[in-house]
């Protein structure tokens, strides 16, 4: 009996590689932060597409990794002492597989807690703001008459990217010249805000030069372009 095999969800989504870390994931903003992350690091994984269409995030297995029915979730079957780790959140898994392999993020001191307030400006504000314009702008909220909801979630998403772009000057990265897990975690919802939110135009994203030129930056990278088509959709 390996590892995983006493843990429900490894019923549903079979372990081929059960020595590997099991990504339960869906390629969104969220998503691929964890599957990004991964190929920055090189770790083996074994990624399993959850099916929103299928309602997978509501099936008991994957409840049972992630009560809050929200994709990534991991299952690191050497985490801590060597037992197997479930983990949910995907600004927590950041920093996990950041403190397993001593990479992209300081271990200790000032620059350490600098890029995790910025994984939390991610989490509380960009993700969550930028989600709700996308669903005011493009999707069921496009239908509303009333434009004062998408109008406030316009402003608080200039507002944001103004904060991020301002920072950015004369830096290379959020963390200045050092790639991290806060340019791993903003990012993915950067380029979804333009690309498929279709909000640029909207937010005036051409007026944020700095985080326009880190966000190329950003999807040149060799592990981000592999990350971003991971788990593969069917």
């Amino acid at each position: 009996m390996n590892a995983l095999s006493t843990f429900p969800i490894s019923e549903k989504w079979p372990a081929q590689h059960p020595e590997r870390i099991q990504l339960y994931s869906l390629p969104t903003p969220n998503g691929v932060k964890v599957s990004i992350m991964l190929e920055e690091l090189g770790l083996p994984y074994e990624p399993h597409l959850v099916r929103f269409d299928a309602n997978d995030q509501l099936s008991p297995a994957f409840l049972s990794l992630n009560p809050n029915n929200k994709i990534p979730a991991i299952l690191d079957p050497n985490g801590p002492d060597g037992a197997p780790l479930p983990l949910f959140e995907s600004g927590a898994i950041l920093i996990y597989l950041a403190d397993k392999t001593g990479q992209l993020l300081a271990r200790s001191g000032a620059a350490r807690y600098e890029a995790i307030q910025w994984v939390m400006f991610q989490m509380g504000g960009i993700g969550p703001m930028f989600g709700q314009l996308g669903f005011f702008h493009k999707f069921a909220g496009k239908e509303y008459e009333d434009k004062r909801p998408r109008d406030r979630y316009v402003a608080e998403s200039k507002r944001l990217l103004n904060v991020l772009d301002q920072h950015l000057a004369g830096r290379t990265w959020i963390m200045g010249d050092d790639y991290s897990i806060a340019d791993i975690a903003t990012f993915p919802w950067v380029r979804n805000l333009v690309g498929f939110y279709e909000a640029g135009d909207l937010v005036g994203f051409d007026s944020f030069s700095n985080v326009k030129r880190v966000l190329d930056a950003f999807v040149a990278r060799p592990a981000v372009q592999r990350g971003l088509e991971i788990p593969k959709r069917v």
